[in-house]
């Protein structure tokens, strides 16, 4: 199965940014693919990093489990570290650049049962796939793996495994 994101949407799964209720300083700057540019003050990367806590926790989450992030260098990565650190999880980076077997086996033993992840990312000029290659290696032995969280990044089409797979948007929507 297929599930993609319309480029009208793309902007959309964005989490909206609810405006400070004083001025914030900005704690997170980033500059990414073209055009791309992302500001986030204090009180919006906390407040994302309480809705990104929540959601690892319906996900089962709790202190001392391991939370495999094989992202690229994007805000969702330093969302997910505050995150883990809400909950006393532990955040285990997996490399984007790993091979399908060097990712099959740090996320086996990682021992996460939480994956999150990107649907693609910009580098050297183009854009590569994320997530495909995290559904290889988890066809290569990663059963304890229940939910991948996808980062939307692109609006290409990405393969999808009803029931583990879950917008990362989304699930931040959720109240």
């Amino acid at each position: 199965m297929l599930r993609s994101v319309t480029s009208e949407h793309a902007e959309a799964t964005r989490v909206p940014q609810e405006p400070p209720a004083s001025p914030s300083p900005i704690a997170l700057t980033w500059h990414g693919e073209p055009g791309r540019h992302e500001e986030l003050t204090h009180t919006m990367l906390m407040g994302q990093a309480k809705r990104a806590a929540a959601a690892l926790a319906r996900l089962g989450v709790r202190a001392g489990d391991p939370v495999a992030v094989h992202l690229p260098l994007v805000p969702e990565s330093v969302i997910v570290t505050l995150a883990c650190g809400r909950l006393d999880a532990v955040r285990t980076t997996l490399p984007v650049y790993l091979t399908v077997p060097e990712l099959a086996a740090r996320t086996r033993e990682s021992g996460a049962k939480v994956v999150i992840t990107a649907d693609a990312a910009f580098w050297d000029g183009a854009v590569r796939p994320v997530k495909p290659v995290l559904d290889r290696a988890l066809r290569h032995g990663c059963p304890q793996v229940r939910s991948v969280l996808v980062v939307n990044r692109t609006s290409r089409p990405v393969s999808w495994t009803a029931g583990r797979d879950h917008w990362w948007h989304e699930a931040l929507a959720v109240r």
